[in-house]
């Protein structure tokens, strides 16, 4: 298997703490997405990271990699096979992909990037909108972990990988997490992971 990937990517990163967890054995082929990406986009039509590619199948999609690298890999407990468990690992995907990683992706393009790829400055609204959204899902996030080690279930899971990748730029961004106790210590455990710390980007 090849895993088309950058340090740098939260998304990537989502799958290479999988990678890592599982000890899954791989190519990881360095993407550089300032550069031409005729190959890239040979492989994925939306021209993003992360692909993987196994023998003749193309999977493209950071959590859709992520479960079938845990459908292949017997024993493993990131992704349960009980129903209702598995639907609850998959509702915190899902949550991820269409509300945190929306607003933590304008906030690191219009904090992080932008100038870096020419576009000026970081917009004031756009980043006061986005950080006020943040601060919603942060709240329902804190609330959740009151009582709980983890995102879902009693041990780590995709969940925790997902969302924990997404806010890998919390300090960078400078996201205000002083208010939520709960989420900044389940943070501090996602981070203790061997796994975390074997995944952490070279700048």
């Amino acid at each position: 298997m090849k895993l088309y990937c950058a340090d740098l990517s939260s998304s990537s990163r989502r799958v290479t703490l999988v990678v890592s967890h599982l000890g899954i054995e791989l190519e990881r082929v360095p993407v550089d997405l300032s550069k031409d990406r005729t190959e890239l986009v040979a492989l994925n039509p939306n021209s993003k990271i992360p692909v993987l590619v196994d023998g003749d199948f193309v999977l493209w999609e950071s959590h859709a990699i992520a479960e079938y690298l845990c459908e292949r890999t017997p024993g493993q407990t990131l992704l349960p096979s009980e129903p209702r468990a598995r639907a609850d690992v998959q509702r915190w995907l899902f949550w991820s992909s269409a509300h945190l990683s929306v607003s933590l992706g304008v906030l690191a393009f219009e904090k992080m990037w932008k100038k870096y790829l020419g576009g000026g400055e970081p917009d004031p609204a756009r980043v006061a909108e986005h950080e006020r959204n943040f601060h919603t899902l942060a709240k329902l996030v804190d609330g959740h972990l009151a009582n709980r080690t983890w995102m879902s279930g009693k041990a780590v899971t995709l969940a925790d990988y997902s969302i924990a990748s997404t806010l890998m730029y919390k300090d960078k961004l400078a996201l205000a997490l002083e208010p939520y106790a709960s989420l900044r210590g389940w943070l501090a455990r996602v981070h203790d992971l061997p796994a975390w710390k074997q995944t952490e980007p070279r700048w």
